[in-house]
């Protein structure tokens, strides 16, 4: 053994015991006479001391960072240092031994407060995950994983493990496509999400299932988006209500971040939103209820209106409590930001300051009529300011609501210490493409609420579902729904989309067979773990909670990966890449 004790955890009842320590060198300090070295390893940091001339030489030949193993005595410390676990007491060493020496420059301090260039810390992921807040984060993940399959299991979940290479299938995003060796022509699909195979164990008989799901989607990066590949708490449950599924994701979530967090926690039942009303009040389907500002819609307000920009559009507004205090730059700087950050033709704005008055902005467009209306029905009052958002509906929701957001940052009104979640309910089924036809426009596998009734007799844009997102702090950290079980039911819901019964048969033709044989009702949900980690360590990057995580570019920077193949790779596999008429291989 290279140790007999953890760093972190030697105390003063262990002074007067010769120990053995190993980890990594986080400081060296040369006092002339003695030289001491802070030791790291995952537990902790503990203070050694060499004042052996014999020693003393060869400690001058280390170097930060490289990993040693060290005998030596525990002494009580004469200047104790309060601040660290193992303050109390030092280690005279009488041994060194270089267990692997590290270079002398590093590409970069690693338990630093320096800003370092994000692609070089992932070309070092291993030094970078050497970093105490990096690595406490990865133990988080960890730890959280645990909690999450213990919980499910004392809810009665089973784990099954669902395969990586599967069908292409069209739900949402572009697939990875993994060429067959053994079948010419003919590719496999890494799974967006293991919706097809989680329904056929619905199907098979198992009660309840779950699994910690690796799901690869291309889509481009973000920040609270892994590129390429993410992993979710996926469950589904047999003769399961939407109600059903939302009180294990009740159970489930709160009980995990209460467990890793002093902040405040909501409980269940949440607060559920149609999704029409969360576009409406706040602009995006995730809104963060942290935010106390919310958007109304004014339009009837300026009917009749000679401001030419309100003329024949939908106008909303956001009022701001006490908003009039703010100085004409705080609302230059608004408009400037509602025009280059969220393409908007304007920001219109006025004040009702304390005296009565009306200043500021659009204020000689708003006539007494106006002026009352805004008061006596949407709650303005004397000392707030007003911003208005005009444009066609859409547009002018998603406008509104990255404005709102951005005022709640600005004037400092988030909540803070707090997890504030809520559910988005009834999605509609349908919405028009950029190509103006229908689509599906959540999940192709849920079920209308009406069923077969709704989808002969409604207009496709009016048919809602039993969908439903998970929202926690303005992110979405869940998404689910009842699932549409009956072949009947399914094979209209994708005629409205434009699909055959070919089709369906075609792409999904195992749901399609397997739900000719006695299909029960379920439903489930998958809240993504990467995410919520990312919250529960009040991260906003989530590459900080993934060991080996794609760059913004979605390349990794570590492996090299994607990276050029040999020819013989690309022969067995029966693939030619051309470029500009020249094989790109090795």
């Amino acid at each position: 053994m290279y140790r007999t004790h953890n760093l972190g955890e030697l105390k003063i009842k262990n002074v007067g015991e010769e120990v053995e320590l190993a980890g990594w060198i986080q400081k060296i300090r040369n006092l002339g006479g003695m030289i001491f070295i802070d030791l790291r390893d995952q537990f902790g940091v503990t203070q050694i001391v060499i004042n052996d001339e014999e020693l003393q030489e060869q400690a001058k030949e280390l170097t930060t960072e490289s990993c040693i193993h060290i005998c030596g005595k525990v002494v009580e410390r004469s200047s104790k240092n309060p601040k660290m676990a193992t303050g109390e007491i030092e280690v005279v060493a009488n041994k060194i031994e270089v267990l692997g020496k590290c270079k002398n420059v590093l590409p970069f301090e690693i338990n630093t407060d320096q800003e370092v260039r994000e692609d070089l810390r992932l070309e070092y992921r291993f030094l970078d995950l050497r970093n105490e807040k990096l690595h406490n984060n990865i133990l988080l993940r960890s730890k959280i994983l645990k909690t999450l399959r213990d919980k499910m299991d004392e809810l009665g979940f089973y784990e099954i493990q669902t395969p990586i290479l599967a069908n292409s299938s069209p739900e949402g995003a572009r697939d990875y496509l993994v060429p067959s060796r053994l079948h010419a022509g003919e590719f496999y699909a890494l799974p967006q999400a293991p919706q097809q195979f989680k329904q056929l164990l619905m199907v098979s008989g198992f009660d309840k299932y779950f699994q910690i799901a690796p799901c690869f989607r291309d889509e481009d990066p973000r920040a609270d988006r892994a590129p390429g590949e993410f992993y979710q708490l996926d469950f589904e449950m047999s003769f399961a209500t939407q109600e059903d599924v939302f009180k294990v994701m009740e159970e489930v979530i709160p009980y995990t971040f209460k467990k890793f967090t002093n902040w405040k926690v909501d409980e269940g039942p949440f607060i559920r939103i149609p999704y029409k009303e969360a576009m409406e009040k706040y602009g995006i389907d995730k809104p963060d209820l942290r935010n106390p500002l919310i958007i109304q819609d004014v339009t009837k307000v300026f009917e009749g209106t000679e401001f030419n920009a309100f003329k024949d559009k939908t106008i909303k507004a956001i009022v701001v409590p006490n908003g009039a205090e703010q100085g004409r730059k705080f609302f230059d700087k608004m408009t400037e930001f509602a025009v280059e950050e969220c393409s908007a033709k304007g920001l219109a704005w006025t004040k009702f300051e304390t005296d009565g008055t009306i200043a500021g902005g659009i204020a000689k467009f708003i006539t007494e009529d106006a002026k009352a209306k805004l008061q006596n029905e949407y709650g303005v009052k004397s000392g707030d300011s007003i911003f208005f958002i005009a444009d066609e509906l859409q547009t002018a929701q998603k406008i509104a609501g990255l404005v709102r957001i951005e005022l709640g940052k600005r004037l400092d009104l988030i909540e803070k210490d707090v997890y504030r979640f809520c559910f988005i309910v009834d999605f509609p089924m349908y919405e028009l493409s950029d190509e103006g036809k229908i689509d599906f426009s959540h999940n192709p596998f849920s079920m209308p609420q009406g069923g077969l009734e709704a989808l002969n007799n409604k207009e496709p844009l009016d048919i809602v579902a039993y969908q439903f997102d998970l929202v926690c702090n303005g992110y979405e950290m869940a998404s689910g729904a009842v699932r549409n079980h009956n072949p009947e039911i399914m094979i209209k819901a994708f005629e409205i989309a434009g699909y055959t019964e070919e089709d369906v048969k075609n792409r999904f033709g195992a749901l399609y067979n397997a739900f000719q044989y006695g299909t029960p009702p379920h439903a489930g949900a998958a809240p993504g773990l990467d995410r919520m980690v990312m919250l529960i360590a009040d991260s906003t990057n989530i590459r900080e909670v993934i060991a080996f995580p794609k760059n913004k570019k979605a390349r990794d920077l570590l492996m090299g990966a994607p990276s050029v193949v040999t020819k013989q790779q690309l022969d067995d596999v029966h693939i030619q890449i051309l470029k500009d008429d020249k094989p790109n291989i090795k």
